[in-house]
């Protein structure tokens, strides 16, 4: 009983870090909308870098053996292929999808932050099932676990928030979206609880590569060409430097895992 206790505390912890936005809440919207950029560029990196640095070389672990190179990498594939039909359905003017996320709030880009949101609820989704596995093995592997996950959730859920803005929500809807979204680590979490260390690992080894794959597509097809808008040195340097530093953010995080 310890054990779940602990589990689902630290899984609630984590989940409260896509809180972030909250410190941007006194600071005027139009003013939040120029920094969106700032935002857009460490998201950008911050995508890349956790899928080249820790998702897609996690699918090919040793542990992975059971499946093949080719099966690991039609999996990510599958993820890029299954977001871009998923913005496709959202982009399409005569679907139940459009009319969903089309509504009375008025949002400029509805299907990036619909995308975004689904990417990360899954990544979400994993890092609960990680959490509660690892408690399942030792409270000590469980607690270093959530501090991993902590640690690599905040520049996470900050770009996460970037996006959200840029995509025309307001900051109070694109902090409740954020926490919602956030929110399935803990069922996550329970899930692993309820059915064990082997269930997650069938689930995990499934949902790691699509999720890869999804943000290598939000990060290249949907935030990259905004970026391209400003052509200008000053925004060149900017942006470079500041993906970059999503990036080695990403990689650092390594040393904590």
């Amino acid at each position: 009983m310890t054990t779940i206790v602990f589990a689902l505390a630290s899984v609630v912890v984590v989940s409260l870090v896509s809180l972030v936005g909250l410190a941007t809440i006194s600071i005027d919207e139009a003013r939040l909308r120029k920094l969106a950029a700032v935002f857009i560029s460490f998201a950008v990196g911050a995508l890349l870098g956790d899928a080249f640095i820790h998702l897609i070389p996690q699918t090919f672990a040793p542990q992975e053996a059971h499946r093949s190179p080719l099966e690991s990498s039609l999996l990510v594939l599958a993820g890029v292929l299954g977001f871009f039909v998923v913005e496709k359905l959202l982009l399409h003017r005569h679907g139940a999808l459009y009319e969903q996320f089309h509504g009375s709030e008025k949002i400029d880009r509805p299907e990036l932050a619909a995308i975004n949101l689904l990417g990360d609820a899954i990544h979400n989704f994993i890092d609960g099932l990680m959490i509660g596995a690892s408690y399942l093995v030792s409270p000590g592997i469980g607690l270093s676990t959530s501090i991993a996950v902590l640690f690599h959730e905040i520049p996470q859920e900050l770009g996460d928030f970037g996006i959200l803005i840029h995509s025309g929500l307001r900051v109070r809807t694109a902090i409740l979206l954020n926490l919602a979204s956030a929110s399935l680590a803990i069922l996550g979490a329970a899930i692993s609880l309820l059915l064990g260390v082997v269930a997650r690992e069938g689930i995990t080894t499934a949902l790691i590569p699509i999720t890869a794959g999804g943000f290598v597509y939000l990060a290249a097809a949907d935030l990259i060409p905004e970026l391209q808008h400003d052509r200008s040195l000053r925004a060149l340097v900017a942006q470079t430097g500041l993906i970059s530093s999503g990036i080695a953010i990403m990689g650092l995080l390594t040393f904590v895992e």
